[in-house]
This record gives structure tokens, C-alpha cells and sequence, in this order.
């Protein structure tokens, strides 16, 4: 796997996770191909104050694309894998890489059907982004990404190697997904309840969210995930340390009456849980509620 800066880049879902590394690839002078849902002439960051501007154009049509790209930066969330399958049937060739920022932990079994050509590898995605109305995302913290062991990895790390977006591959990748996994199941609250994350400063959410955690703890760990006791609470302080009007990209899905993902994020502890003879109680009623929210009728 030749791992060099050149490599032609596309970022597919320009999205807050996809604005804020196509933003990070443009200021060390990378600026990635964009490609997505919507026409946009540029994309904006917006760091404190300071606005990044990644110039475009976002292509909407896969027949633009001339030729495979060398690394594509998947940026799509889960419900709209089947609808980037256009983009990657044009972008990924025999020496593509296909890095998938996206939530969850079955990120290879999802888009490799849609990349047979390439080598796909999953990312866990470390950085708080949101998009804002007026058009910015807004990039709330340090970006950083972690990736498997594995010689595509090394691909993406030379991409954003002098980058905002640090890249720490590591031998430990399954355990981080599942402790990112537990951060993301947890949030699933704040789309119940339509409430940003001061939310957990209330004793009966604190004491339910940390119940959960615990559950998915025992799930992670019986899928191989090396995660202490600690955990839960440490997600849980996380949480009641940060911003109180911090969203999370479900609960803006939620707002916006866009379908969910709550089967990646939640779903599948109960789905694990079940393969193992596990007993998932909260995730039993957490679940359909998402489900419901997302899917309808009504």
C-alpha cells in the first residue's frame, strides 16, 4: 500500500465530520474532491473564531468522476451508505482506500459490499462537530481519529500527517470503537428526550444513562473489548463536563425529522447481547422507542 501525501483525495458526505477533515486536508494544501447530496460552491468551518473555507464545488452526480481516487474519506452516516454506493462504484479502484468515519462497530460489513475493488478500514471518530443553520459547522474540540493496525491505515495517516486531525493507529482498534460505541448508545437519551447534554446533570438521567453503560459495557466485553470498571462513569463525566447545549449528530437528526441511527448505535448491543444469551433489559425498551422515533407510522 503506497502510503504518500499525492494521493488524490475524495471526501464523500460533506457533511460536519466530512467539512471539518476535507478543512483540515485544504489548510495543509490538500483540498479533497467533495462529493454529496447538494450542490455547495464551498464548505465552511468555523473554529472559535476563526471560519475555514474549503473550496468546492460539492459534485452531485457520480458521472463527473473521471477516475478512482486513491484515498476515499467516507463520511456518510449509516442510513445513507446504500444511497453513497453511486460514489463509490466510480471513486474506489484496485489501490483505493476506502476510511469509513462513521459511528458504530460494523462499518466493514456494511460498506464493503458497496467497495469489493479496495481496501476498507474503519476509523473511530474522536471529535464533536456540528452543523450549524446558517451554513458553518462549528468544530467543538480537538480532531483526532484512531484506526486499526493495518497497512491502509498508514495511507490515511500520511494524508493528514501535518494536519489539524491527528491519527493514532493502534493494535487496541476494537476496544476504542466499543468505548466510542458506549459514548454513542448513551446519547441515544438525548434524541428521546430532545435535550442537549446538560441533560446529565439531573440525578435520575445520571444514574439511568449510567445503568446503561453498564449494560453495554458487559456486551463489549463479551464481543472481546478490553474496557475497565471505569468506564461508564468516565462517559458519563464526559458527559456532564461538557457544554450544556452540546448536541450529538442523532439528536440533530432527531430535529431535523431525518431517519436515525439507531441500530448502529444502539441496536446493535441488543443484537450482540442476544447472540451471546445476554440479558440487554434497558436496551429493550430504549431501542423500539428509537426505532419508533426514527421509522414511524404516526
Amino acid at each position: 500500500m503506497n502510503a504518500n501525501m499525492d494521493t488524490d483525495i475524495a471526501v464523500v458526505g460533506p457533511g460536519a465530520i466530512g467539512t471539518t477533515v476535507a478543512a483540515a486536508l485544504h489548510e495543509a494544501g490538500r483540498t479533497p474532491l467533495l462529493c454529496g447530496r447538494t450542490s455547495r460552491d464551498h464548505l465552511t468551518l468555523r473554529d472559535g473564531d476563526r471560519l475555514i473555507r474549503v473550496p468546492g464545488p460539492v459534485l452531485t452526480d457520480p458521472a463527473q468522476i473521471t477516475r478512482p481516487a486513491g484515498l476515499i474519506l467516507l463520511a456518510v452516516k449509516a442510513t445513507q451508505i446504500e444511497a453513497a454506493a453511486d460514489w463509490l462504484a466510480v471513486l474506489v479502484g484496485p489501490e483505493s482506500v476506502v476510511c469509513v468515519l462513521q459511528n458504530g462497530v460494523e462499518q466493514m460489513d456494511r460498506v464493503i459490499p458497496h467497495a469489493p475493488r479496495g481496501q476498507v478500514i474503519p476509523a473511530v471518530v474522536w471529535f464533536p462537530a456540528q452543523a450549524q443553520p446558517d451554513g458553518p459547522v462549528r468544530l467543538r474540540g480537538e480532531v483526532r481519529l484512531s484506526l486499526p493496525d493495518m497497512p491502509a491505515s498508514h495511507v490515511v495517516e500520511a494524508a493528514l500527517q501535518g494536519t489539524r486531525c491527528a491519527v493514532e493507529v493502534t493494535e487496541n482498534f476494537p476496544s476504542l470503537a466499543w468505548r466510542k460505541l458506549l459514548q454513542n448508545a448513551v446519547a441515544g437519551l438525548m434524541a428521546l428526550t430532545h435535550r442537549r447534554a446538560g441533560m446529565f446533570s439531573r440525578a435520575d438521567i445520571a444514574a439511568l444513562a449510567l445503568a446503561y453503560l453498564r449494560e453495554c459495557l458487559a456486551v463489549a466485553r463479551a464481543e472481546g473489548a478490553q474496557l475497565g470498571d471505569e468506564v461508564p462513569q468516565e462517559i458519563l463525566d464526559t458527559f456532564q463536563a461538557a457544554p450544556a447545549d452540546l448536541g450529538t449528530s442523532i439528536l440533530a437528526d432527531r430535529e431535523a425529522g431525518r431517519p436515525l441511527e439507531w441500530d448502529i448505535r444502539n441496536g446493535v448491543v441488543s443484537r450482540r447481547g442476544r447472540a451471546h444469551g445476554m440479558a440487554t433489559p434497558i436496551s429493550d425498551v430504549l431501542v423500539p422507542l428509537l426505532a419508533a422515533a426514527s421509522d414511524g407510522p404516526g
